[in-house]
This record gives structure tokens, C-alpha cells and sequence, in this order.
């Protein structure tokens, strides 16, 4: 199973300079999706673009597996954060990640070394 988080679907849809590194991602056929990263994403591309944007990614999203917060990686969402210096919506996506044994793509550098985490940033490119 494979998570994109939400600076790689900004990235794709604001067409930014790393767009083409996430669209193979965004096409996994084991994409899924959690729910904070609907959140985000909606929110940025209809603040940003337009709402029309931010209706055409959520309806991309909602045609993936959808994993809604449950108690488990609630739980340790808090424990990441505080480990790793991670945002509150940073944590979550990183706990549900590894609740669902899935890999995390990328491009945020607070992720870049963490276990079950596929970086796709700038300086990955490089390397």
C-alpha cells in the first residue's frame, strides 16, 4: 500500500516543478488515502486555486481506499510527533502510514530518514 502525502498531491496539482516524481504514485493501483490528507489538500487547493481544483483532487481521493483516523495511530500519532518534531497532521499521516504498513511518499524533508518512508524531495533527486 502506498500514501502519498499532501505535499506530493499539491505538488501534482498545482503542476509545481516536482509534479512528475508523485504522478506514478498518484497512479499505484494500491493507493490510499488518509483522511487528514483529504483535509489538507482540499483546504491548500481551494484557498490557492480554485474550488473546482480542490473538487476534482477529493474526488480523485475518494476513489482510492480512504483511511479514516481511528484509535491506533491516534495513539501513536503524539508519540511521533514528540520523537520526531513532527506537526500534529504530520504525525498522523506518519502513524496511519505505518498502522496500515504502507509506504510514505514524499517530499517533506521532516520524513526524509524515517523507517517505511520513500522521499521523493528535491534533494533525493540529486543523490
Amino acid at each position: 500500500m502506498t500514501i502519498v502525502d499532501s505535499c506530493g498531491w499539491l505538488e501534482y496539482y498545482r503542476n509545481g516543478p516536482q509534479a512528475d516524481r508523485y504522478a506514478p504514485y498518484l497512479q499505484a493501483e494500491d493507493l490510499a488515502v488518509p483522511t487528514i490528507v483529504m483535509y489538507e489538500v482540499y483546504k491548500v487547493l481551494r484557498r490557492d486555486l480554485t474550488e473546482r481544483v480542490a473538487d476534482l483532487a477529493v474526488t480523485r481521493m475518494r476513489a482510492q481506499r480512504v483511511l479514516p483516523l481511528d484509535d491506533r495511530p491516534a495513539v501513536e500519532a503524539p508519540d511521533h510527533a514528540l520523537e520526531q518534531r513532527l506537526a500534529m497532521a504530520d504525525a498522523i499521516v506518519c502513524a496511519t502510514a505505518r498502522a496500515h504498513g504502507a509506504t510514505l511518499v514524499t517530499g517533506d524533508g521532516h520524513f526524509a530518514d524515517l523507517p517505511g518512508v520513500e522521499y521523493v524531495g528535491p534533494e533525493a533527486a540529486q543523490q
